[in-house]
């Protein structure tokens, strides 16, 4: 019997590891992508190299794609600082760490791999609770991008149709958390700070560390995350 082939965005973080880890318990070989887009630090992509090889992926890419060419976002643009709002809430609408088309552009490479390896489904660890009201992260998002994979592409005009999984879109971070420990996700290999340092050691005062720490303690399990404090 052949095994299922599916492509897996794997940027490193928390969300995205677990997100290997639901394809994997689901019976797919994995085939996992990274974005090297100049972000901040590259800290995050040699964890996505490290959880690719933890969690058994066949295959492990990284392409390579300056989005820092545009700026716009606190993670492709040095003049745009990083929110730190320590105790406040978080700020209602866009955060400025949102970066444009990143993940349209994510998934359209994911879509075009998986295409040449004859897979018909794509993951992504998007999710529309706890991280701050992305526009695409939304399940009416990947449910666009997975109709138009589907009329933009020979294997699915032939008849092998796409199918985009975001199985993260409706948990909360603790829910995230809860599962990925079951499914023995290596929780302090992953990099979520939007500004960790080249150990990979997170800040611990950003919006994506402020919402990791607090999905751990919600869930009751201990975080294990590398803080540089």
């Amino acid at each position: 019997m052949t095994t299922k082939k599916a492509v897996v965005l794997l940027s490193g973080g928390l969300d995205s590891a677990t997100c290997l880890a639901i394809a994997k318990s689901q019976g797919f070989d994995c085939y996992c992508l990274s974005l090297d887009y100049h972000q901040r630090h590259i800290a995050e992509l040699q964890a996505a190299q490290n959880i690719a090889v933890s969690l058994g992926a066949k295959m492990h890419k990284t392409v390579q794609l300056d989005l820092s060419l545009f700026g716009g976002s606190a993670l492709t643009d040095n003049a745009i600082d990083v929110p730190e709002n320590g105790a406040n809430p978080i700020p209602a609408g866009i955060p400025v760490t949102y970066v444009p088309a990143r993940n349209t552009i994510m998934l359209s490479l994911a879509l075009a791999w998986a295409e040449v390896l004859g897979a018909q489904d794509i993951f992504i660890g998007v999710n529309a609770l706890d991280y701050s009201g992305y526009p695409d992260c939304r399940g009416e998002y990947v449910q666009a991008f997975q109709q138009m994979a589907n009329l933009a592409t020979k294997s699915a005009v032939e008849g092998q149709k796409i199918t985009v999984h975001a199985p993260l879109i409706d948990m909360t971070k603790a829910e995230i958390i809860a599962l990925g420990t079951k499914l023995d996700v290596p929780y302090r290999a992953t990099v979520s700070c939007y500004q960790a340092d080249s150990l990979g050691r997170a800040c611990g005062r950003c919006d994506s560390c402020r919402l990791r720490r607090e999905g751990f303690i919600q869930a009751g399990i201990a975080d294990s995350t590398l803080y540089d404090v």
